[in-house]
């Protein structure tokens, strides 16, 4: 299979003349074959115009000498390894040219047939023209109360005339703000709750301009999608505030906007070239956070707290991926007087309290699972609830292999 290319790659440029040959065929010719059956990521072959070589001899290809011999250069880009093992086999079919061999950094690499997102659509085709806004100078409890009565998880921030200014996440209100718990847990707490966390956030004098992020990133809706999606990829972002050519705000294109696009538009099936990179194991991470069926509360905090993660998955006796356990999972499942001691804990402000409850008794179960070769866009098919942020993939014991979210997803659309 061929690799998919990172940015650290090599080019390796063979220079030769037109009518050498090998083993009876033509030298390019030869060369070609041999890198396509040894699974290298590409060749090309540039024919000069002049040029002269070893002989010193200058060939043209001028109107009164076009039988002459003229020069050719094969440049071919891959990885530092398969780079390396095509010097050993180009270079015995050199014997007279050049062989040279450089660094190059890989912007893009793609391929017609392994590309599905429809980049030439505009944002403004595919965008969400209702947006819920904030204002700079309006307090963090009442910008709080809006995220919690819409469970919209990032506003943008408008000024005068539309313009945005910023952006408010619940990660911005927890960082910045005190909040004690993200918008998912939240949603997931009783009123008597989330009534004296509003209390106390009352007391705050901070106003959303002081804790959004700042400046927006944005996109306008005359882009086009491609240029979007590689933007929210390299933001690590969900949502995009869309402006119009005055840069006022008109929509919110989000990844979901996007994913649903590439599935629409492959609907029907397409023929991918051999050695193409279309599944998941090509995608895949291998870092997968989990626990075991019987860990504590405990062991399921420091989980998510090492990892990084808002949930992880829960593996059987038999290493089957058999649930999930989200942060909001641990809050809702757990009586109402720990909640306080794990909310701290999450945040890392204490240990999570000692508490007589397992994995198997906290999780979710049904976890969503896919056998490697299970192609992209059936992936993406498979994603699109609202809930589904994780796919497992797994080898044919159900025992994880890697993990597939929806950033991946769209880092691989942009990449190709």
């Amino acid at each position: 299979m061929t690799p998919k290319l990172n940015q650290a790659a090599q080019l390796l440029s063979v220079y030769v003349g037109e009518s050498d040959r090998w083993r009876g065929k033509l030298l390019y010719i030869a060369i070609l074959e041999l890198l396509r059956s040894e699974g290298l990521a590409g060749a090309t072959v540039i024919r000069g115009v002049a040029g002269f070589g070893a002989h010193s001899l200058i060939h043209t290809a001028s109107i009164v000498d076009l039988s002459a011999e003229l020069p050719l250069c094969i440049q071919v880009v891959d990885t530092p390894e398969k780079i390396a093992h095509a010097i050993d086999l180009v270079s015995p079919m050199v014997s007279e040219g050049l062989v040279t061999v450089q660094d190059v950094q890989v912007i893009r690499y793609t391929h017609r047939y392994l590309n599905p997102l429809p980049a030439d659509r505009h944002v403004g085709e595919v965008m969400t023209t209702h947006v819920e806004t904030l204002t700079p100078g309006m307090s963090v409890a009442d910008a709080w109360q809006k995220m919690l009565a819409t469970l919209i998880k990032a506003m943008p921030v408008v000024g005068d005339d539309d313009q945005v200014v910023g952006m408010l996440t619940d990660e911005d209100l927890l960082e910045r703000a005190g909040i004690q718990q993200r918008l998912s847990v939240a949603e997931r707490l009783d009123k008597h709750f989330l009534d004296e966390e509003m209390a106390r956030l009352r007391q705050s004098p901070l106003t959303v301009a002081q804790v959004m992020s700042r400046p927006a990133i944005t996109v306008r809706a005359s882009d086009s999608l491609g240029v979007a999606a590689a933007r929210m990829a390299r933001g690590g972002i969900k949502r995009l505030p869309v402006l119009d050519e005055n840069g006022r705000l008109v929509g919110v294109l989000s990844r979901i906007d996007i994913l649903r696009l590439v599935t629409e538009k492959h609907a029907a099936q397409v023929t991918t070239p051999p050695g193409a990179a279309t599944s998941l194991r090509d995608i895949m991470s291998p870092v997968i956070p989990v626990v075991q069926y019987d860990d504590d509360l405990t062991a399921i905090v420091d989980k998510l707290i090492e990892s990084g993660s808002h949930r992880v998955i829960v593996l059987d006796h038999n290493g089957r991926a058999v649930g999930l356990i989200s942060d909001s999972d641990v809050v809702a499942r757990i009586q109402p007087a720990q909640r306080a001691g794990v909310l701290a804990a999450l945040l890392r402000l204490g240990s999570a309290p000692a508490v007589d409850v397992t994995a198997e008794a906290l999780m979710s179960p049904g976890v969503l699972i896919a056998p490697p070769q299970t192609p992209l866009v059936e992936a993406i098919k498979m994603m699109m609830s609202p809930k589904r942020k994780w796919l497992v993939v797994v080898d044919e014991n159900e025992h994880p292999l890697g993990l597939v979210d929806r950033h991946i997803l769209l880092r691989t659309l942009t990449a190709g």
